[in-house]
């Protein structure tokens, strides 16, 4: 979606990417396919799609050209993109059809460990907007002008670590690397929450 500089040259990024990422105590292939898999029971609807509470499921076929979609409880199927790539476990890019003009949403997936996987989202495609367009209202408010794609890119990773980790909730203060005695959801700290 973005031109490469001339040879040489560096050019800034006038409106770079939304990046977020969380740690989860999870092997990469697991984590990978518990997102896709089980994106409908997880995604938070509420605010994050058009259906809202009416999303009876998300489905994302699982190759390159699939679509991913929101149902909702009468039937009506919405787009949300389109899977431009597919690797599994390591990523996939999608475009994202729930901005004023289309962006690619990457979602990759990096073992850290055995059991060890950090998820990142980057959300980009942003200078095809208009000021306008960039400061319109998403899911919450503001749109990226604002930090309200930021915002609700870490809730969403919050909700999948959440429903990925098992029973005993987060990890608090937890270092890359150490032995983490206990719950197994690592977020928050300034190594793992970028």
């Amino acid at each position: 979606m973005s031109q490469l500089p001339e040879p040489g040259r560096v050019t800034a990024l006038r409106r770079p990417p939304v990046r977020q990422s969380t740690t989860v105590r999870s092997d990469a292939r697991h984590t990978f396919e518990t997102f896709v898999r089980t994106i409908g029971a997880w995604w938070p609807a509420v605010p994050f799609s058009a259906g809202q509470e009416r999303v009876r499921d998300v489905t994302m076929e699982q190759r390159a050209g699939g679509r991913v979609y929101e149902t909702w409880a009468d039937g009506t199927e919405l787009d949300w993109g389109e899977l431009l790539a597919w690797e599994p476990p390591a990523r996939f890019v999608m475009t994202w059809t729930g901005t004023p003009v289309p962006t690619e949403v990457e979602l990759s997936f990096a073992a850290l460990g055995p059991a060890l996987t950090r998820v990142t989202v980057e959300h980009r495609g942003w200078d095809a907007m208009t000021e306008e367009q960039l400061a319109q209202d998403c899911a919450l408010p503001g749109g990226y002008a604002s930090g309200g794609y930021s915002t609700g890119w870490s809730r969403i990773l919050d909700r999948f670590a959440a429903a990925i980790a098992p029973s005993s909730g987060p990890v608090i203060g937890a270092v890359i690397g150490a032995e983490w005695p206990g719950p197994h959801h690592v977020k928050g700290s300034s190594v793992e929450r970028t």
